[in-house]
């Protein structure tokens, strides 16, 4: 066999993908192209990076131009034949797969063609050498790629691996020695009912009892917690979920949640199983979440039941849903429906994918919010789903044809790094992850110097004015605090119940929200002129208006310390149209007379507002908010939740803020090893110090709050002099009118923001209402589109 490839002595120092490296072999790390296109996925067999090798965008070649990375493994996929469609017998496709055992594996329902392949011969689409098809190296280079964790599969893996843990009783677990065998899943029955799936062993004394009811119906009379109610056994086992690889439910009574069991195998041998002989037979309990949360479709019919119409192109693109991503999903497509995000990330996306500088673009959030613009916008992705046959699935059903969706694995993966809830595969809050995608995109237009005028997150941004006057000395403090979104309170007015017993609202109107918002509220306060406790007012108006408005319609209400949601209707202007020029604040009014500059610093600290009114939306009183801000850190609500729940009962839990010094209450002193460790990353001891006590000890949001105060040079330097100190531009613009027409707005279903389904509707120029339910991307109906808003949770408004 003669091989003229001239590279070839170099393709001896090439190896397999080590555990830790990521292999793209399912998509291009710079556009949604993947290996069920016609040419494939080109593997890098140096880094591992993938590529496409379309004509518009050839990031295989480009990957190769930029780093000289001559060898490729080309992949292609191809769905292996099937037996003809019998009318009424198909199933459908599981819509989920996760790290349980899957029934129908990839390789059962597909033929992947390898072709390995040299760009140093052919510089334009590299040449294919079939005739090394034989060769032992390349044969195991193979098989390593196919056999290694795909990117998507891995980052996957490891969300679920962060979220559920070990516990204590996990880890010291007890057993009773007069423990015996139990029956096998399938003929075991709960001790207490007639049961036989759903099944919980304990894994102290070996009882077998049901478990509560649980998502898709499935039953259960909970004689699980009742056993731990009456025996304070700790840790039970899910039957029929335990895997030869000796994973299954485990589930910690004490914690009231998932946790992980290191040693099952040895704990479940003393019940006389043997995890090697199990076999899978039931749905995880995050399996059923995930199954849930899907099929927890917001109606796509009209109100006739006719099906909704499916639409494609250009900006009508559909996200399929990673597991628990609709939230997500419904803010990335609400961010690029904004012209201000169309242009930021899709014109320059290919110039972009040419010059970024960084090696791996699934490690760069430039790169993937250019792809993930391109794939929403450009309308390549937006077509109709395809049968194996490589026909649109309309020949033999009435049902509508959906799209595929994009799936923006690297994209979720980047922005929820390090983060401990975004980072998993939970359902979350659409508010919150807003918010957390906005930081992490100023953070990375700060690292690489983008302008601020060319940031498109500045859209949101906006001033809102506190205004404090004692009730005694008249004096008043103003304050002005940059914000992007407007949270509004909306009463809940029970007017009735209906016939299943639920619970109906009256109608609340946006008016009536932000006259809520902006209204004068009375207060206890330490006056530091009047050296006392007085009754103070405490007004808040806009001081600037951003160009995209947010609002955020809290309608909470605290169940057993978990907020619930409610569905109170909230009625929108006519038209869709909001006019916020009365809510305009003015400052400082002539006649008036300001706290001196000591006083004012001694009054009070200035609060994170998102966390102060995130802890306001759940119930507790302002005072109580604060103080458990102060003395966690300032920065994270939940731990500051968790701070109001240990100090209920404190007998000073109510009184007023102490004045001087206030904003130090509570907050830890770094250690040496902190400060020695921020200070090896280039910032100096001041600023490691002042971050650490901001961000409450933890070195991880100290580092956030470095990058998001970058002229902030800690408490060890003197302040400037006011004179010479401007202060900082809120944000938006104070000009009138301040008209803004309703543009998106995401609803949600459930009985809490952590769990459910979310969606999206977005205004377009051309279809008029479009309904964004993951990859399911419809026209709206009118009258659905009426009554949904009236229940939305995110309102997006532009200004006219």
């Amino acid at each position: 066999m003669v091989v003229t490839c001239t590279h070839i002595s170099r393709l001896a120092q090439l190896s397999g993908p080590r555990l830790s490296q990521s292999v793209h072999r399912e998509e291009c790390t710079q556009c949604f192209d993947n290996q069920d296109s016609e040419a494939g996925i080109d593997v890098c067999l140096t880094c591992f990076n993938g590529g496409c090798l379309s004509s518009e965008r050839h990031h295989a070649r480009t990957h190769v131009e930029k780093t000289g990375h001559n060898f490729a493994l080309n992949i292609k996929r191809r769905p292996k034949p099937t037996s003809p469609r019998r009318e009424g017998r198909e199933e459908p496709p599981a819509k989920i797969t996760k790290l349980a055992i899957i029934e129908e594996r990839e390789e059962d329902k597909f033929d992947h063609i390898t072709t390995l392949k040299c760009w140093g011969c052919k510089s334009q689409s590299g040449r294919e050498l079939p005739e090394l098809s034989d060769d032992e190296k390349v044969k195991g280079l193979v098989r390593d790629i196919m056999t290694s964790l795909s990117s998507a599969r891995q980052s996957e893996v490891k969300a679920w691996e962060e979220e559920i843990e070990a516990c204590e009783h996990t880890l010291l677990l007890e057993q009773s020695e007069l423990a015996g065998p139990v029956e096998e899943s399938g003929l075991a029955q709960c001790t207490k009912c007639d049961l036989k799936e759903n099944l919980w062993l304990c894994l102290t004394c070996g009882s077998l009892r049901c478990g509560r009811a649980q998502y898709g119906g499935l039953g259960g009379e909970g004689h699980g917690l009742a056993h731990f109610e009456e025996t304070r056994h700790p840790v039970s086992v899910k039957l029929g979920t335990i895997t030869p690889e000796g994973s299954a439910d485990i589930y910690c009574y004490e914690c009231d949640d998932a946790k992980l069991d290191p040693d099952l195998a040895a704990h479940l041998a003393i019940f006389g199983i043997n995890v090697a002989q199990q076999t899978k037979t039931e749905k995880t309990m995050t399996e059923l979440q995930i199954e849930h949360n899907l099929n927890f479709d917001f109606s796509l019919t009209d109100e006739s039941g006719n099906a909704l119409e499916p639409v494609f192109g250009p900006g009508l693109t559909g996200l399929a849903n990673l597991g628990n991503s609709c939230y997500m999903a419904s803010v990335a497509q609400v961010l690029f429906s904004l012209p201000d995000f169309q242009k930021r990330y899709l014109p320059s996306a290919a110039r972009h994918w040419q010059l970024c500088p960084e090696p791996l673009p699934a490690s760069c959030l430039e790169c993937q919010m250019h792809k993930l613009a391109d794939g929403l916008l450009s309308g390549h992705y937006s077509k109709p789903r395809t049968e194996p046959s490589g026909d649109p699935m309309l020949h033999d059903s009435p049902a509508p044809v959906f799209q595929e969706g994009i799936k923006p694995a690297s994209f979720k993966a980047l922005i929820g790094k390090g983060h401990a809830e975004f980072a998993t595969m939970r359902q979350q809050d659409a508010e919150e992850f807003f918010s957390h995608l906005l930081t992490v995109l100023r953070q990375e237009a700060k690292k690489r110097q983008v302008k601020q005028e060319d940031e498109p997150t500045e859209i949101f941004t906006f001033g809102m004015e506190q205004r404090l006057q004692c009730g005694e000395c008249k004096r008043v403090r103003y304050r002005v605090d940059s914000q992007d979104l407007l949270g509004v309170p909306v009463p809940a007015r029970e007017k009735g119940k209906d016939e299943e017993g639920k619970t109906i609202y009256e109608n609340v109107t946006l008016k009536e929200t932000l006259d809520l918002v902006t209204g004068d509220e009375a207060l206890e306060y330490r006056c530091p002129n009047c050296s006392k406790t007085v009754l103070a007012m405490k007004r808040t108006r806009f001081s600037t208006f951003p160009k995209v408005l947010v609002l955020h319609a809290k309608k909470f209400q605290l169940v057993n310390w978990v907020p619930a949601k409610l569905d109170i209707p909230l009625i929108l202007p006519e038209n869709d149209e909001l006019t916020l020029d009365s809510y305009l604040g003015h400052g400082l009014q002539p006649g008036e007379v300001e706290f001196s500059d000591d006083a004012a610093a001694a009054a009070e600290p200035t609060f994170n507002e998102a966390a102060l009114s995130q802890l306001e939306a759940m119930g507790f009183s302002q005072i109580r908010c604060k103080k458990a801000l102060l003395a966690t850190g300032n920065a994270d609500p939940e731990a500051a939740m968790d701070w109001l729940f240990a100090h209920m009962e404190d007998p000073d839990i109510d009184d007023p803020l102490p004045a001087g010094g206030s904003a130090t209450i509570g907050k830890p002193e770094p250690s040496p090893e902190q400060i020695s460790m921020l200070a090896d990353m280039g910032f100096t001891p001041a600023q490691a110090r002042k971050a650490l006590r901001e961000a409450g000890g933890s070195s991880e949001r100290a580092v956030d709050w470095l990058f998001s105060h970058p002229d902030d040079m800690g408490e060890d330097v003197a302040a400037p002099a006011p004179e010479a100190a401007a202060p900082k531009h809120p944000g938006g613009s104070a000009t009138l009118p301040a008209r803004y027409r309703l543009k998106a707005f995401i609803s949600h279903k459930g009985p809490s923001v952590h769990s459910g389904h979310y969606v999206a509707h977005i205004k377009t120029e051309r279809e008029g209402w479009v309904l964004f339910n993951d990859e399911k991307v419809v026209r709206a109906d009118d009258d659905s589109v009426r009554e949904l808003k009236k229940l939305a949770y995110l309102y997006i408004f532009e200004r006219v």
